[in-house]
């Protein structure tokens, strides 16, 4: 796999984009992270700068689920939600020039925790992410847009309480349901009803499928989950019928590879799927899942796919018009993003 030179790096940092798989939380970055742990002094996690890189370092899955569920943990009030979600618009926009993002968020995990200690009132966490969403989006010029997930993990329980705030507890900016979390011995099946009347309420159907189990999973999401898009789809690879099927119906895959290299969905980037995909006539975007975990950015995932599928300038930017075209933007944010697209490459 070629490493794109430094014009196509450079390219690729002016180029406005869009990110459609990136978790709240997981985007999280050690600053911010440091400064959630001084608030929240009953945390294990460090707040001495090397020492929390070192923390943070991606080791195998059960280490990163082990920090994900740490940060989780930080997030305790309305304060350390607006501070996350800004912040996380920042880096966005301002060190990835992401003009568009659809955050999935996880509410289950904060509004409802274990223990009532570090609990928040659903309509605080949502008041707390707008607040941010507004600021962000007034100061940064990014737009953002909300996917409330089902940690899978956690069964029918979380699918109903998921289900709830999504259709009574949501602002008007809530655009999909999704399924997240592992996928071994979690069937789809099983979610469907909830996905049924968050459908029925307008959201789009958005879970992950095919990371790290084969192509029935997939299949489950499209028959029975009715996914308009799926969350990595990395197995879909393994079946020539779910790929045509996948491009007939232009339903897209959320492309993350150094997510999946780290979760060893692929044991190396150079057998990343991606190619097949494109091949295949799929669409798909490029996303970064969980970026400071991953150790990545979205600049850098774009230097992947530029590696894995020889593109050129055209090329990374008729990628992150498909990643526009994927998402569920309001018209004229989708039309103002793809005309700066353009704008960039004319430029050139």
């Amino acid at each position: 796999m070629a490493e794109p030179g430094a014009g196509l790096a450079e390219f690729i940092r002016a180029l406005p984009k869009a990110e459609l798989h990136v978790h709240h939380v997981g985007s999280a970055s050690p600053e911010v992270v440091a400064m959630l742990a001084e608030r929240h002094a009953d945390s294990p996690v460090p707040t001495d700068p090397d020492e929390l890189r070192r923390y943070f370092a991606f080791r195998d899955f059960g280490h990163f689920i082990t920090v994900y569920l740490s940060v989780v943990d930080l997030v305790r009030t309305p304060e350390d939600v607006r501070l996350l979600t800004y912040e996380i618009a920042r880096e966005m926009a301002v060190g990835q020039r992401i003009r568009y993002a659809e955050l999935t968020c996880t509410p289950y995990t904060i509004v409802l925790p274990h223990d009532d200690e570090h609990g928040m009132a659903i309509e605080a966490y949502v008041e707390a992410i707008e607040d941010a969403r507004v600021a962000a989006e007034r100061e940064l010029g990014i737009v953002l847009r909300w996917i409330y997930d089902i940690p899978g993990e956690a069964g029918l329980p979380a699918a109903e309480a998921t289900l709830d705030m999504a259709l009574h507890h949501a602002p008007d900016t809530l655009v999909g349901f999704g399924l997240g979390g592992p996928e071994v011995g979690v069937p789809r099946p099983q979610f469907k009803p909830y996905f049924d009347a968050a459908r029925a309420a307008g959201l789009h159907s958005v879970p992950h499928a095919g990371e790290t189990t084969g192509p029935q999973t997939i299949w489950d999401a499209l028959n029975e989950l009715g996914a308009e898009r799926i969350g990595h789809g990395t197995s879909a690879a393994q079946d020539p019928e779910l790929l045509a099927r996948l491009a007939e119906t232009g339903v897209p895959l959320e492309v993350c590879p150094s997510s999946n290299l780290a979760t060893k969905a692929v044991a190396d980037l150079a057998e990343h799927p991606l190619p097949r995909f494109v091949e295949a006539g799929v669409r798909v975007s490029i996303n970064t899942d969980d970026p400071p975990m991953f150790g990545t950015t979205l600049n850098h995932e774009y230097e992947v796919a530029a590696g894995l599928l020889g593109l050129d300038e055209a090329g990374l930017a008729e990628l992150a018009r498909s990643a526009v075209r994927s998402s569920y933007a309001p018209d004229e944010v989708r039309a103002r993003v793809l005309e700066e697209i353009n704008s960039v490459t004319q430029r050139g």
